[in-house]
């Protein structure tokens, strides 16, 4: 994911699509605002300190947080069913406050859609950012120097909206004292993520790129059942990804783009000991809504050429169970000609709805599929390691990806 969002860089038209019938908000409240706006209270500070390997010197002591059937992409084949590795129980359940080892990463994405078919959204909080030009550079110069890099240096909360001529994109990276964490609070700067028991709630305060526009506003996630399951997607446990909430609802209430709506969401954490350009090339990631649940494929090439491929079923009531893999059908290219291919079962090719971000090395869509025997219009995202890795999109990167203290 990127995610990406994890943290894309260029959003093209986003297309009108029929309603998610089946989705029904009636049992969640109207209005979502009940904080006003104001900003979540910012938690406690992390104690300082860095955990580094022995006798490595740290760098700027801070504070640390917590059609075919086959993809489109090269690689050996079939490389093994993965398996939930740990079960993370800790207060708040999120992990907002766990420590980050240097040069790793740790993130907690978020995607809605409405059930209008009208909107959407993702919301990426970083710390340790992954795809950051400035967080690459560091690392690279940690090597040289043997100075350890702070991860809580480069954090970021990506914003991307979608719809209606409203879309907005943000990921401004901020330095460590702009970072705040505690057992239930994540705060990047004006923005914060917070659970309060109930809820996921969620206060925005970014300003977009290319042109300055404000995002402001609130949102509201309601799981439907909290995951704590981690699956390891590289042999040595080093990428590790927890599916939280892949069943929730949102209510999400901007004052600027002015929208107010409801819809289906997903709600999931990342984290790894070492860059993603060190355990993979490529990714493909799709999640599912359906009538009782959602279904999660998670298929991808790991850096040494092995694909692993993940298929997952959530119902409501939090029980998870391995859904057999669909035929994986190519897809268009993206207009930066990214791969992209989806998981739909035999006699229902899958089509592209609409793409909604698409850049150099990523691209996030909505495509029409058939799974568990539902027809469905799920989030897919593509992601290229490889592409990403490359020096011309290294540079390019801050153009879209600024800096901020």
């Amino acid at each position: 994911q990127y995610a990406l969002d994890a943290g894309a860089m260029w959003a093209s038209d986003w297309g009108r699509r029929k309603p998610l019938s089946s989705h029904d908000s009636k049992r969640f409240c109207a209005d979502v605002s009940s904080n006003g706006g104001r900003a979540l209270r910012p938690g406690n500070p992390w104690n300082d300190g860095l955990i580094c390997a022995s006798g490595i010197p740290v760098e700027n002591q801070g504070i640390v947080p917590g059609g075919g059937q086959r993809a489109s992409w090269g690689g050996r084949a079939d490389g093994g069913d993965i398996g939930a590795i740990s079960s993370t129980k800790s207060a708040g359940g999120f992990g907002f406050d766990a420590p980050v080892v240097p040069g790793g990463y740790t993130w907690w994405y978020v995607d809605a859609l409405s059930d209008d078919g009208n909107y959407g959204l993702s919301i990426i909080g970083f710390i340790g950012s992954v795809f950051s030009p400035y967080y690459t550079l560091a690392r690279h110069s940690a090597a040289q120097s043997g100075v350890a890099v702070n991860p809580a240096n480069h954090c970021a909360m990506n914003v991307a909206i979608y719809g209606r001529g409203k879309n907005r994109w943000s990921m401004t990276e901020r330095g460590r004292t702009a970072l705040h964490a505690s057992s239930d609070t994540l705060q990047v700067g004006p923005s914060a993520m917070f659970w309060d028991g109930n809820a996921l709630a969620i206060t925005l305060d970014e300003i977009s790129v290319p042109f300055p526009r404000r995002i402001r506003g609130t949102l509201r996630l309601y799981p439907a059942a909290i995951m704590h399951d981690e699956y390891a997607l590289n042999p040595h446990g080093r990428h590790l990804w927890r599916p939280i909430a892949p069943v929730s609802r949102v209510e999400v209430h901007m004052s600027e783009p002015d929208m107010r709506w409801s819809g289906h969401a997903y709600f999931d954490h990342n984290r790894g000991s070492t860059p993603i350009v060190e355990g993979f090339r490529h990714w493909t990631w799709t999640r599912a809504p359906l009538s009782n649940g959602a279904a999660v494929f998670y298929d991808g090439i790991r850096k040494s050429g092995e694909a692993f491929n993940l298929g997952l079923r959530f119902d409501e009531k939090g029980k998870v169970t391995d859904i057999p893999s669909p035929p994986f059908t190519t897809l268009a290219r993206s207009k930066w000609l990214i791969d992209r291919a989806a998981r739909s079962e035999i006699g229902h090719p899958p089509r592209i709805v609409s793409t909604m971000e698409d850049t150099p090395f990523y691209a996030r869509s909505v495509i029409a599929s058939r799974i568990a025997g539902e027809d469905v219009e799920a989030v897919h995202e593509s992601l290229s390691v490889d592409r990403f890795n490359q020096k011309i999109v290294q540079m390019m990167l801050p153009f879209r990806m600024p800096r901020k203290g």
